[in-house]
């Protein structure tokens, strides 16, 4: 247990915390300060949610530590303070050797000791701790004794921010924690009696400016978040308990800077409020990279432009706007035609360049109250909505699908002239396809589905025109030949499975393995999963095909366990089958029938079905995590995740859609976002995983980024099953001979 701070200030680092006020306090304030030096210490470090210890530079007993130490592991302190292998024993075995080599390094260097490990209490709890610890030097250098505390990180990240709250007592350590420790006397000017050094550093002042103006917190806090940040610390100081509030500071030079601020009031012993201690956290890189994968999760990376799910979720408002007021809606659905040919000709650079100068016309052709989206690839869509539905002649047309054919044909004009592409001219067309709420449609999938279909249909009648749905007995008869083909494939079970390795991006070993259905037509063809499950989960057979999957993934297993290959597998839930009933007892029955454990078991959803009814989903991943399995959250950053429902969600991975990894080793909007992502789920204790890896140069980006693991056609396309062994032998082999990036 030997770290706080990189730096081993010597003992009077803290002095004038610890002894007495500084000496140009006024009067009154430093009797107050004194009085605070007699009774403030122990109540912190009997009441704060840390521990906080002193340990002999040499072996043998630990020379004190909070009473807390019983309720945390469950040992009574004075066994802690009897017998030093207490410590040794509760950690976790998997974690003892790291966490005692690195307690070694400290003892012998008399550097810094920081270590996070799993410990398990007498009762067989299993914990999470943060352990710190420093080297406390008198002022000739000599080394006097460790000062830390031990805090348990268990049930969220936000308890790592309570940290420095345990360390009040000792300012060698307060004041070398990236952080602001601040006392504050319980007063009508809100004074301060103490700030730590790092006010400077982080906000520019001094301690001295800081303790000599009580209004200056205030002349600080943005204009924004005045009210919100008194009002919330004068209640929190008033309420007497526990209060933690976030809001931004405007540093001496201009720098805006998030804090989080948790602070606890210190009473007399009368119990009335004498101080408010409390922490402030920058959090301002924390808080960017939520407003960036906030911004992502709404719009598209190339364009900026809103993306499907800003796009649907707006259709939905307006399509309830229009039911009350008696108002139409547009889809315009735009796919480029031969978009390929750019790419192929002149490069993926001049492909997203026209695909950027091609949102910014799309905009001058559609009116102010229009929205123009972009879901992905080279396809674009339209939302006209608050429609006038009268006819605009007597028995004509209304004047609904009047305005969205006429937005059909600007997009058409504007296309006319060449894009300008690395000097090139290029003449591009578009087909698209219309689609009228209430003629067509009355919901948005329906919506969305015809737009496209009527699409598919322009492109057929010729490149560079556009088509207002229609249905017809075409589109009737394939889908009835569909559905009557999947049910017979339902009976029969004709399905398949293909495996697509997980690695380990730094040196590609396999890890796991993602199963993915086919459908196995007679014909010999292979159909994937998006032309069909669709319509399955529409005509309810997606529960059988998903205990198909569950039932082949047990059954390949066992023999591949015969064979020596012991690895994860996980296997995708559709939306519609997280509302089947018994969903998690009939998973857990069927691996326990198999054997196969299920830590090794990892069930993916997607964001968006993830976010659908949150509150139900998280009451289905919560009981499959309590019963071993593992969870993954996939297509991350392409829906919309609440931040603040994801970091209660029990999910063990955060897999990066594949569409922000192309190229992300060029792309520096990529970069950003992407970096953003893997740093969110180291914040929020989940592995991050990358789709779609296809060179070298995403490899090494990824890995230099701490993203952890990865799959993609650089490691291996999905296979079936009879080629996994030999894959993981060779994958093997290349970790050995030291091969692997």
């Amino acid at each position: 247990m030997t770290d706080a701070s990189d730096h081993g200030a010597p003992a009077d680092a803290g002095a004038g915390f610890l002894t007495g006020p500084p000496p140009e306090l006024p009067a009154d304030q430093a009797a107050l300060h004194l009085e605070l030096l007699g009774s403030r210490f122990r109540a912190l470090v009997d009441h704060v949610p840390a521990i906080v210890y002193v340990q002999p530079i040499a072996s043998g007993p630990m020379i004190d530590v909070s009473p807390g130490i019983e309720s945390l592991f469950g040992v009574p302190r004075e066994e802690w303070l009897r017998d030093p292998s207490v410590w040794q024993r509760l950690i976790h075995p998997e974690d003892r050797t790291r966490v005692l080599e690195a307690n070694r390094i400290a003892d012998e260097t008399g550097g810094p000791f920081r270590e996070e490990y799993r410990a398990v209490a007498s009762d067989g709890r299993a914990l999470h701790i943060r352990d710190q610890s420093t080297l406390v030097r008198d002022a000739g250098g000599m080394p006097l004794y460790w000062l830390g505390f031990m805090i348990e990180v268990t049930d969220t990240v936000a308890t790592q921010r309570e940290l420095a709250d345990a360390t009040a007592r000792y300012g060698a350590l307060v004041e070398q924690i990236p952080a602001i420790v601040y006392v504050d006397i319980v007063d009508e000017d809100m004074s301060t009696s103490y700030v730590s050094p790092q006010i400077d550093a982080l906000l520019g002042y001094t301690q001295q400016e800081y303790v000599a103006d009580p209004d200056l917190w205030k002349k600080m806090l943005h204009p924004d978040d005045v009210d919100m940040a008194l009002d919330a610390y004068l209640r929190g100081r008033e309420a007497g308990g526990p209060f933690t509030l976030e809001y931004r500071l405007v540093a001496r030079d201009g720098r805006v800077v998030w804090f989080r601020d948790s602070a606890v009031v210190i009473h007399d012993g009368d119990g009335r409020p004498k101080f408010v201690h409390g922490v402030m956290l920058d959090i301002t890189d924390r808080k960017a990279a939520e407003e960036q994968v906030a911004f992502l999760a709404y719009h598209d990376k190339l364009t900026g432009l809103p993306n499907r799910t800003m796009f649907e979720e707006l259709l939905e408002l307006s399509i309830a706007r229009a039911r009350r007021h008696e108002l139409g809606v547009a889809v315009l659905y735009m796919d480029l035609d031969d978009f390929k040919l750019v790419n192929d000709s002149l490069g993926y650079d001049a492909g997203d360049e026209l695909l950027r100068q091609l949102a910014e016309r799309l905009g001058e052709a559609t009116r102010e109250t229009d929205l123009v989206a972009r879901p992905g690839g080279d396809e674009f869509l339209m939302l006209l909505a608050d429609l006038d539905r009268s006819p605009a002649m007597p028995g004509g047309t209304d004047g609904g699908s009047i305005v969205a054919q006429s937005v059909a044909l600007r997009v058409g004009q504007t296309l006319a002239s060449p894009f300008i592409l690395g000097g090139h001219e290029v003449y591009v067309t578009a087909s698209i396809g219309v689609s009228l709420f209430p003629q067509d449609a009355i919901d948005t999938a329906s919506l969305m589905k015809n737009a496209d279909s009527a699409m598919f249909r322009s492109k057929k009648a010729g490149p560079g025109g556009f088509v207002v749905h229609a249905d017809d007995d075409a589109d009737a008869l394939s889908r009835l030949s569909l559905s009557t083909r999947l049910r017979k494939a339902v009976e029969n079970k004709a399905w398949t499975l293909h495996y697509q390795p997980v690695v380990t991006l730094e040196d590609g070993r396999m890890v796991g393995l993602e199963a993915l259905i086919r459908w196995q037509e007679p014909n010999g063809g292979l159909v994937p999963p998006g032309e069909f499950i669709p319509m399955a989960e529409e005509m309810g057979l997606i529960e059988a095909i998903g205990d198909w999957v569950v039932e082949e993934i047990c059954r390949q297993d066992e023999l591949w366990r015969i064979d020596g290959l012991s690895t994860e597998i996980s296997f995708n839930l559709s939306p519609r089958q997280l509302w089947q009933p018994e969903l998690v007892s009939k998973i857990i029955a069927r691996l326990a029938h198999a054997g196969m454990d299920p830590s090794r078991v990892v069930v993916e959803i997607t964001e968006s079905a993830a976010m659908t009814d949150p509150d139900r989903t998280q009451q289905i991943l919560l009981d499959l995590h309590d019963r071993g399995v593992r969870l993954a959250l996939d297509d991350f950053g392409t829906g919309y995740s609440s931040l603040a429902r994801l970091k209660h969600m029990p999910v063990d991975v955060l897999k990066i859609d594949r569409s922000f990894i192309r190229e992300v080793d060029a792309d520096r909007d990529a970069q950003g976002m992407v970096s953003a992502m893997i740093a969110l789920a180291s914040n929020l204790g989940m592995t991050a995983l990358a789709e779609g890896i296809e060179t070298e140069a995403e490899r090494r980006f990824l890995a230099l980024r701490g993203c952890e693991l990865g799959q993609g056609y650089l490691f291996s396309r999905p296979v079936p099953a009879g080629e996994i062994l030999a894959l993981h032998r060779r994958a093997s082999l290349r970790v050995v001979d030291g091969e692997a990036g």
